[in-house]
């Protein structure tokens, strides 16, 4: 909290003494207040929409049908209001983003191909090792894979399994919206671009700890693993929600988040322990160590703001009176 009332309040209101924020011009809330509001605006959604999870009582574990057909309905609820706490947010602060809302949540045609094929390459270039090791130990071949990638009863088999649209669809669509293109809006105007990279995620990972009480409740494991399987997710979770923060930003989309967003869902964190026991560990690992250097070699051109058309957050910020923003450049 202190860090949002200082170093990142400073981005707006030190560096530019000549200026004021278009804000304060309009008799808005200090900063420090903004902070606040945006902060707990933010709190706000994520208790929400954890809490949509609960209010249904049962005794079924979360991956049974009939519990995710329910939290489907409440997590859509709560996804689709979300946007209204945006819109409080901006009567409450009196910051104008000089941009409609939905364009600032990353709803616009402007740039979308790109902003959805991009990001998702980059992604699958960061998971070279693990794709490699999916193939390697597919029992099928290439030509197989794809006829049953492609085949239309593949696909309505996947529309109705549960845990498949939980997983694949409504999580990464929803928890995108709620934690990305409504949170960074309300962020970064306190923070700044790039402290928000990395203050957004931090609501996104605390979100995920509501599976130590589901865990703990039907004893899937001892009390001590629970809570270190909690640590790690919390910190995978974290550094995902930075990268798809960075994504949005950059990209001024939601698309990409989405769909990077499933993918990694599709394809679970790197079975590293694996690849180093896999009997073709050499080319394997090749694959990991290179898919890595690709992927931080072609982070920065393929984000590249210019083949995106103009980034709402920046536009915000400029009318704010932080121009210099690094990430819009």
């Amino acid at each position: 909290m202190a860090a949002l009332g200082g170093d990142g309040l400073r981005l707006l209101s030190v560096s530019r003494p000549e200026r004021q924020p278009e804000s304060a011009a309009l008799g808005s809330p200090g900063p420090g207040l903004c902070c606040w509001v945006s902060v707990f605006s933010c709190l706000s959604l994520a208790c929400s929409y954890v809490g949509s999870l609960y209010v249904w009582k049962s005794e079924l574990p979360r991956d049974h049908p009939a519990v995710i057909k329910r939290r489907f309905t409440s997590v859509l609820v709560v996804s689709s209001l979300s946007p209204l706490c945006v819109l409080l947010w901006r009567e409450l602060t009196g910051i104008q983003p000089g941009t409609s809302l939905l364009t600032l949540m990353g709803f616009r045609l402007e740039g979308i191909f790109p902003a959805a094929l991009l990001p998702l390459l980059l992604t699958m270039i960061l998971f070279l090792g693990p794709l490699m090791q999916l193939s390697m130990d597919c029992p099928c071949d290439l030509a197989d894979g794809l006829k049953v990638v492609l085949a239309p009863r593949s696909w309505a088999r996947c529309l109705t399994d549960m845990r498949w649209l939980r997983n694949q669809v409504i999580a990464p669509l929803t928890e995108e919206l709620v934690f990305r293109a409504c949170m960074l809006p309300m962020l970064a105007p306190c923070t700044g671009l790039g402290p928000a990279v990395f203050t957004c995620p931090l609501f996104f990972g605390v979100a995920h700890f509501h599976h130590i009480f589901e865990q703990l409740r039907f004893r899937q494991s001892s009390v001590g693993s629970i809570f270190l399987s909690a640590a790690f997710q919390f910190s995978y979770t974290a550094v995902f929600g930075a990268y798809t923060a960075f994504l949005f930003i950059r990209t001024g989309h939601l698309i990409g988040p989405v769909l990077c967003h499933s993918f990694c869902n599709y394809m679970g964190f790197p079975a590293v322990c694996a690849a180093l026991e896999h009997p073709q560990r050499r080319p394997l690992l090749a694959g990991y160590a290179l898919g890595v250097g690709l992927f931080l070699l072609l982070l920065q051109p393929l984000t590249d703001p210019k083949l995106y058309g103009s980034l709402p957050l920046c536009v915000l910020l400029e009318r704010a009176g932080d121009s210099e923003a690094p990430l819009c450049s």
